[in-house]
């Protein structure tokens, strides 16, 4: 009989269940005209100027900030989503561009999303 290669006769199903589980932080500030910068056309605002959901505070560096590759930043102004060029992040604060048309007191809310995602698998084989 001449060599030949024995193969498995198998089968096998997989099934991935993912959940994005996001995690969203919200941070609301009303822009006070002595808080832009008129000579450069920017914005600072220190966490703790900003409330949280709650109504509350932020501590000096408690803007939360995003998980690398795994979220993303919104900034709304006045209600209008802003593109993300225009503004810089961090825990201790928020540094906006081009602010000297922003009117006193317009309404300005910064957007954390994180992800945390889980999965499972479950996979079975027939032989």
């Amino acid at each position: 009989m001449p060599t030949q290669l024995f193969r498995l006769a198998i089968t096998a199903d997989t099934t991935t269940t993912t959940d994005t589980n996001p995690d969203v932080s919200r941070y609301f500030y009303d822009l006070a005209a002595g808080d832009r910068d008129t000579a450069t056309d920017t914005l600072t605002v220190l966490a703790s100027k900003f409330l949280d959901d709650a109504g509350i505070g932020v501590p000096a560096t408690g803007l939360e900030t995003v998980a690398a590759d795994n979220g993303y930043y919104s900034l709304f102004i006045n209600g209008v989503l802003q593109q993300t060029s225009l503004f810089t992040p961090s825990a201790a604060q928020l540094v906006v561009t081009q602010v000297n048309t922003i009117p006193v007191s317009a309404p300005i809310t910064f957007v954390v999303t994180n992800f945390a995602p889980t999965s499972t698998s479950t996979t079975t084989v027939d032989t």
